[in-house]
């Protein structure tokens, strides 16, 4: 299994255009909240349990256990992140099929749009998970890390990263952006 360094460092190379950064900090989340929401149905809570158990929690506690594995730190603040997420897709989830498939799709479709944009319009590039499907369990993941990154969390994390894919920057130049 790849590191955490390796994981980011991967998934950062597809994205070292500021702007683009910008519009996963909004598509990302968004698409994270479509899936809580998509996948919030169907939905039990077994015997005693005051846990609600549907297809999204499996997916969520899933992905935060493979997040616990790469960083326990990072780990523990996406299984803060999923935990909102899963309350805000019960909520979603519980409304009439109508507004549960509006709210869902709708987020879902925005946040792809977002992304697109960002990798069309400013880093002329490829998603990540177009070569590895793992990127879709990475976004999530980069887009938290760089939001601490941004408030001088794991200084040394960030180095190694841009050490191997140089930092972030604007892209002016479209023939820059495909060498």
């Amino acid at each position: 299994m790849r590191t955490l360094t390796q994981q980011l460092t991967q998934y950062a190379a597809y994205h070292r255009d500021r702007r683009n950064i910008v519009t996963h900090f909004i598509g990302i989340p968004m698409i994270v909240l479509a899936l809580a929401v998509l996948l919030g149905r169907p939905a039990v809570v077994p015997g005693a349990l005051s846990l609600t158990l549907s297809p999204a929690s499996v997916l969520f506690v899933a992905a935060t256990l493979y997040y616990l594995r790469l960083d326990v730190p990072l780990g523990l603040m996406m299984a803060v992140v999923s935990a909102v997420c899963l309350a805000f897709g019960q909520w979603a989830a519980a409304q009439s099929t109508l507004a549960w498939l509006a709210i869902g799709v709708g987020l879902f479709v925005i946040g792809w749009v977002f992304q697109f944009i960002g990798h069309v319009a400013y880093e002329h590039r490829k998603p990540a998970f177009i070569d590895d499907v793992i990127g879709l369990l990475i976004g999530p993941l980069f887009v938290l890390a760089e939001a601490l990154f941004g408030f001088g969390w794991r200084p040394a994390l960030r180095e190694a990263i841009e050490q191997q894919v140089g930092p972030t920057r604007i892209n002016t130049d479209r023939a820059a952006a495909h060498r």
